[in-house]
């Protein structure tokens, strides 16, 4: 698509990205190690998977999903045995790709490595590598040097392999043209819930089913072990609030960088992309006549979707961000003047909508971003300075978090009761060696300090136990009512269901039901219109050969829902669509990929340690 053609001349940027992707983890020395099996998770071909590597991944992806979805998300969802195991074998899929990425001498030099990082865009400064920007990069990653020119040279060499797998699928045009007409496809659909709240009356528990419930289930109905803690926290970012720079730093910084606050001159430009000469110079030929249909034109004609959908425009670039035809075209007209010019992609009628001249950013303009990078970098540098000395103090004066925290002038905090398997926010806490820490005999017994862990880049917190309550059976008398309205709720849940299940069995067979449908909606796999997606995919998926069709779904927190199916409404699909050639591709591809890490499994030598596993 031409709206990615400004990234056309930075394709070493990609490297740099590449840390963010899954084997990030890992450098070539994880994967050839072995270590003792006390902590194993699980052994690939006899490579390992420790605790500690099991661990990390996990809280980097329960951190991206609370990224995602803030506190909307319940924190037993994030670490539950079914997301543990899938990170596990996440990880397992990571060493069998390694495994193969070696076999196929994927390597790449440190050298290399080394060359692409001086060369790349990010860190250039007057067309020159600037030591500062990479030392900015490297702190804030929180890793040295050697080990960002380690992880890359793993990185790069194991992303092209697995590009090599999924971009290699070719998805036929009968593939991508039933996924569109499947995406369009529209039911209309009308739904009837079964309460379990109309069941309740007739549900009677009595004392004894309630009593022989509590016997058999007791370990449901357990106070967990629990404490509470008080805890300090070091970080860069503490430290940079502590110290921020001051005027004359911040002014001498914008001094030193003038050369960087310079905008080179910017264009704005509009383009709709053909495939041949003639038909863009009919285009041109009909605007230099009615030269107001420009992005009438465009959402007609324009084979990049991407700026077809916003009437050709491209939006602001400066040079070196768009392929050198259409640069050099685009640097040479006037404001409104139009032109043909042909690049890799096709020919493009371009017309220039703005142009903005070279300026120099001002100090008032950049004085708070500046502010902000100097304190983030004396946080940086005064977090590795003061590391080992907040190490020291929290071991050696072990019976009190007070010396580190007036040391370095942190708030020491509170929490309240919380459990060693607790399922709930606990902030910087949230980190399973520190909470193991917290639960150990020498926290508890004698409650000493926990070592400083770190428990995320540049951040270290120490913790020690306040109070303690060891785990402890919840007496009958107090548990007696919750556990009778369980029952009652359980019952009444299972009647709805087998209800549900009673009328669905009849409307399949075109008897009456009795049942009151609800308003009809029409949806489609784009367009839930509020249906929840487990509903969404039974009606997208059933059988419609013959009409009303009927689906019938339990509700996960008890009912059971009948959806009857009445009308099916085919939408002409696009032809030649390529966002749906794209996304079919993709398909085809991830299903390649996947195809692919099965086999390498079926292969493998793969033990797995299911105690380890667990949550501590």
């Amino acid at each position: 698509m031409f709206d990615l053609v400004t990234k056309y001349k930075r394709v070493i940027q990609v490297f740099l990205g590449l840390i963010a992707i899954t084997f990030a983890t890992w450098g070539i020395e994880s994967y050839t190690t072995f270590r003792s099996s006390r902590d194993t998770v699980a052994t690939v071909n006899g490579m390992e998977i420790s605790q500690r590597e099991f661990a990390e991944e996990l809280r980097k992806q329960q951190d991206q999903l609370r990224r995602m979805f803030g506190g909307g998300i319940d924190p037993a969802l994030l670490d539950s045995p079914e997301s543990r195991r899938a990170v596990l074998e996440g990880l397992i899929g990571q060493r069998l790709l390694a495994r193969e990425a070696a076999r196929a001498h994927m390597m790449m030099s440190r050298e290399a490595v080394i060359d692409a990082i001086t060369n790349a865009p990010e860190f250039q400064e007057d067309g020159k590598f600037s030591t500062a920007k990479y030392s900015a990069y490297l702190a804030s990653r929180g890793i040295s040097d050697q080990g960002n020119v380690a992880e890359l040279q793993s990185q790069i060499p194991l992303a092209r392999f697995v590009g090599s797998i999924s971009e290699t699928a070719i998805a036929p045009r009968s593939v991508a043209a039933r996924l569109a007409a499947l995406e369009a496809q529209k039911r209309e659909v009308s739904e009837v819930r079964i309460s379990e709240q109309q069941f309740l009356p007739q549900v009677l528990i009595d004392d004894a089913q309630v009593k022989a419930h509590y016997d058999a289930n007791q370990a449901d109905y357990r106070t967990p072990e629990r404490v509470r803690a008080e805890y300090i926290v070091l970080s860069a970012e503490t430290l940079a609030r502590q110290d921020p720079p001051t005027e004359a730093e911040i002014k001498a910084a914008y001094e030193a960088r003038a050369s960087q606050f310079r905008v080179e001159e910017q264009r704005r430009a509009s383009h709709i992309l053909v495939k041949t000469k003639e038909e863009a110079e009919k285009i041109l030929q009909d605007l230099k006549k009615t030269p107001g249909r420009f992005a009438e034109l465009a959402k007609k004609h324009s084979q990049d979707p991407g700026s077809a959908e916003k009437g050709g425009d491209l939006g602001w670039f400066g040079r070196g961000m768009m392929v050198k035809p259409f640069e050099d075209t685009a640097f040479k007209l006037g404001q409104n003047e139009m032109q043909v010019v042909e690049s890799e992609f096709g020919f493009h009628v371009i017309r220039l909508t703005g142009i903005q001249a070279a300026k120099a950013r001002s100090y008032d303009e950049v004085r708070k971003e500046l502010a902000e990078e100097l304190a983030r970098q004396k946080g940086q540098r005064r977090f590795a300075e003061a590391a080992e000395t907040f190490n020291n103090l929290v071991y050696e004066q072990s019976d009190s978090l007070k010396a580190a925290a007036e040391r370095f002038k942190l708030q020491t905090q509170q929490t309240g009761w919380i459990a060693k398997s607790a399922r709930q926010e606990l902030g910087a806490l949230d980190n399973p060696k520190l909470l193991a820490a917290l639960f150990s005999s020498d926290s508890i017994k004698n409650r000493r300090n926990t070592d400083a862990v770190e428990v995320a880049p540049n951040t270290l917190v120490a913790a020690r136990v306040v109070e303690h309550q060891p785990a402890a059976q919840r007496d009958f008398a107090e548990m007696k009512g919750e556990i009778a309205e369980q029952l009652r709720r359980r019952e009444a849940s299972a009647l709805a269901l087998k209800d549900g299940t009673t009328k669905l069995d009849k409307l399949r067979k075109g008897e009456d039901a009795g049942v009151q449908w609800g308003p009809t909606r029409l949806v489609s796999r784009r367009e839930a219109q509020g249906l929840p997606t487990n509903m969404l995919r039974q009606v997208v998926s059933a059988d419609t050969s013959k009409l009303p069709a009927y689906v019938g779904i339990p509700i996960p927190n008890g009912g059971y829902s009948l959806l009857r199916i009445t009308k099916v409404i085919e939408e002409p699909a696009k032809e030649g669509d390529p966002q749906t050639a794209a996304r079919a591709a993709q398909l085809y591809g991830a299903a390649q990929y996947e195809a692919f890490v099965e086999s390498l499994r079926a292969r493998a030598d793969v033990e797995v340690n299911p105690k380890n596993l667990e949550r501590k």
